[in-house]
Formats: C-alpha cells, structure tokens, sequence
C-alpha cells in the first residue's frame, strides 16, 4: 500500500484476544476447506521459543531501539495464534496475520544475501571449534562462538539488511503485523534451526562440511610442526625419575 505521512487521521481499534482467535481459527477453516494447507504458527504457552536458535532470533530483534515500539504488540498477536500462515525460503518470509477484519492481512520480509566473505568467515572461526551437525543446530557450541553468529558480522540479520511490507493500513514503518511475524520466524527457527540456514541462504550441511575440511587441512598442514607435549627418550629419566 502506499502510505502518506499525512494520513494519519484514522483511529484503529485494537482487537482483543478472543476477537483475534475467532477470526483466525475461520480463516484456517476457509482456508482448508478451499484445499490450501496454511501453516499457522503455534505458541504452547508463554514462551515464544525455547530452544538457543529461536532464542537468539528473538535477542538479535530486541537489540535495535528501531524496533522496540512494535515488538510487544507483535508478542501478542503471535501468542494469539494470529499468525495464520508462514512459510520460509531463501532470503524471504511469506505470511499472512489476522486482524480485527476477517481477511487476514499479507506479509512480506526480506533478508539482504549473506555475503560469500562473511559466511566464509564464519566457517574459519568455527573450524576448530563445530564437531558435527547435530551440534550446530542444537546450539551446543562453546560460548565464544555465539559471537559469529550474533555479532556485528555475525550470520544473524541487522535492522538494514531486513525489509518488510504489510497491507494493513497502518503508517509506522513497523506495524505490529510485522513484528508479529518476525516473533513467528523465531517460533519456526526454535523448531527446526535449518529453516535459520535456509533463510540465509546456506546450506547447513556444506556449512560443517566445509567447517571440518578447513580443520583437517590445518591438521595436516601442522602434521610435520613437532607438538610441545611430546616426550623426548632422553627426559624420561628426569620426568618420572626413572634410574
């Protein structure tokens, strides 16, 4: 939609929560009843995520003051269920949330390319640290290493590298439409941390592939450096005192 600077006139109301629920559990009706198979996002509880992926998303968001305004009204609508549909690919999030209308309103993030230098760097500070897949996706790396992903060339998206429309007729750069599925990818990255690869686009796989190749290739390229932890014949005598 276009917005005006000056179209500031109307004043929305803000739905509660039964209103919310209501409207979203006839849209998936419609929806199935159509054939369509939208895949709402789904909060058990208070806790949006619980994993370190789906955590991690949600801290890289609540960093930037740009967003602050709009967050916890996307809280709530993500915890509502009205986000009714969202699905994930390469460098793009296509979603739809309901609102106070019955039609829900549609969404479109995009994510900047992941730059080849700043994966690759990535890649050379976790070979010696990313034993295999299982521990990448589970979050179960050293400390020092979650620096890669969230620091300032960190694999996790800044404000800038993050663009985003909705058709609902709110003016604010963010509405909270959008917040409420920015929160709805961090639900979808606690569940499955692929869907974080995806987004960027990287392959997970090749990722520790070629984390692991660079560690064998510096093993074998120090292979021939004696190690400062082997014991030459002639200390023996002088190391454990033998006669």
């Amino acid at each position: 939609m276009s917005r005006s600077y000056w179209n500031t006139g109307e004043n929305f109301s803000q739905p509660d929560a039964e209103q919310l629920k209501q409207n979203a559990r006839q849209t998936i009706q419609k929806e199935k009843a159509r054939g369509k198979q939208p895949e709402p996002v789904v909060i058990q509880g208070r806790s949006i995520v619980k994993s370190w992926w789906g955590q991690a998303w949600c801290d890289n968001l609540e960093r930037y003051a740009d967003y602050e305004s709009r967050l916890e009204r996307g809280k709530r609508y993500v915890r509502t269920g009205a986000v009714v549909d969202l699905k994930i690919q390469k460098g793009k999030v296509l979603a739809r949330v309901q609102g106070r209308r019955k039609t829900p309103y549609k969404i479109e993030i995009r994510i900047s390319p992941l730059s080849e230098e700043r994966c690759q760097r990535a890649i050379e500070k976790c070979s010696r640290k990313i034993e295999n897949l299982e521990q990448l996706v589970n979050g179960n790396f050293p400390e020092e290493l979650k620096e890669v992903f969230l620091g300032e060339q960190g694999l996790f998206p800044k404000p800038r590298e993050i663009s985003f429309n909705c058709s609902c007729p709110d003016w604010a750069l963010m509405c909270k439409h959008v917040a409420a599925v920015l929160y709805g990818i961090g639900a979808r990255v606690d569940e499955n941390p692929f869907l974080f690869f995806e987004l960027r686009g990287i392959d997970a796989g090749r990722f520790v592939d070629v984390t692991l190749a660079n560690r064998v290739e510096n093993m074998l390229a120090n292979a021939d450096t004696p190690s400062e932890r082997i014991i030459m014949g002639n200390n023996w005598e002088d190391l454990f005192g033998v006669l």
